[in-house]
């Protein structure tokens, strides 16, 4: 094929690429794109790891090894997800008791409140638990609608995030085609480099990861039991935090979102400590990001901390989660060409 063929090709690769990746990010379908990586990625590794076993066992392996892995990557998330559901049991039957106690430290703080203000300020102020539980009655009901609509957003997030395991194991799986016509080339090549960018974003959220959970080991095994509170599940917790953290941001904000609720049926100290963890580790994540990822990608500090502020005032904690992943991919793609 002629030179302007070619030319045109990748011109028409780099447009579909770039719309869409605009296109995920518009319509919140980065949960999707990502575990369609990660899909690819796990169904990979696990193909390896099962084909070395069977042959080590001498077993016959065409096709199995990666049926195999398929099957695992699918089934995997449902199979925590019930275990998950199931030992949540006893907190939703407590939800009740936690509420009350709860409820009660609230009023007492409002309560003291009301004795140190002046009267004209104290006014403002609900009268005990029961004036308490009808303020939040009224303000449930004033939100009631963006609290359905959050929840309907999450759902389709969980559901958007399975179908992208789906669609990257079973991508992972396919046989290998032998020619590709100009432009299923040039796509084949901006997805390599795509899938690149991501394993090295992986290997700096593995080291994140593992920061963030040496920080909640920290936090859960030695400051809160020197401050006599002492959560269940602590090593439970611990490998949840490491295994959320390796989705950047959202991973850990979602583990110490789990870590509060659990803080809760302890005591309402516990939760205002965890919430209190949660804000710190959050803030730091901006600088603890950009340096490790930084170092992985060959990016600076300062490039990639302006392309993450800049992606979340444009796009929201998506874009938080998306600019490192991104940034790392166009300047891959910059570089083939020699132009950085």
């Amino acid at each position: 094929m002629n030179a302007p063929a070619l030319r045109g090709s990748a011109l028409a690769s780099y447009l579909l690429v770039a719309a869409t990746l605009l296109l995920v990010m518009w319509q919140g379908l980065l949960s999707g794109l990502l575990c369609v990586c990660i899909g690819f990625l796990a169904t990979r590794w696990l193909a390896r790891a099962i084909g070395a076993g069977l042959a080590r066992l001498r077993l016959p392996r065409p096709g199995t090894a990666g049926a195999l892995a398929v099957l695992l990557v699918l089934l995997g998330p449902l199979a925590l997800l019930t275990l998950g559901l199931s030992q949540s049991r006893t907190y939703i039957l407590d939800a009740p008791e936690q509420y009350r106690e709860l409820l009660n430290f609230i009023a007492r703080t409002v309560l003291e409140l009301r004795d140190k203000l002046p009267p004209d300020l104290a006014a403002y102020l609900p009268e005990g638990a029961q004036g308490v539980q009808r303020m939040v009655a009224s303000y449930l009901h004033a939100q009631a609608g963006t609290l359905a609509l959050a929840g309907r957003a999450w759902l389709h997030t969980l559901l958007f995030a399975y179908v992208g395991l789906v669609v990257g194991s079973l991508a992972s799986a396919a046989a290998p085609v032998a020619a590709r016509r100009p432009l299923a080339a040039q796509l084949h090549r901006r997805a390599t480099l795509f899938g690149d960018s991501f394993r090295q974003i992986v290997a700096a959220q593995f080291w994140i990861a593992a920061f963030n959970a040496f920080l909640t080991a920290v936090f859960l095994l030695l400051a809160l039991p020197l401050a006599d509170i002492h959560l269940p599940y602590r090593p439970a917790l611990v490998t949840l935090t490491f295994l959320a953290g390796l989705v950047p941001i959202v991973g850990n904000l979602v583990c110490n979102a789990v870590m509060t609720l659990v803080g809760l049926s302890v005591s309402p100290t516990a939760a205002l400590a965890c919430l209190a963890f949660l804000v710190l580790i959050h803030k730091a994540e901006y600088v603890i990001n950009a340096k490790v990822v930084g170092a992985r990608t060959q990016m600076a500090v300062w490039e990639l901390l302006a392309v993450m502020f800049v992606a979340e005032a444009v796009f929201g904690p998506a874009g938080l989660v998306a600019a490192p992943l991104f940034y790392a991919y166009a300047k891959k793609e910059l570089q083939a060409h020699g132009l950085v």
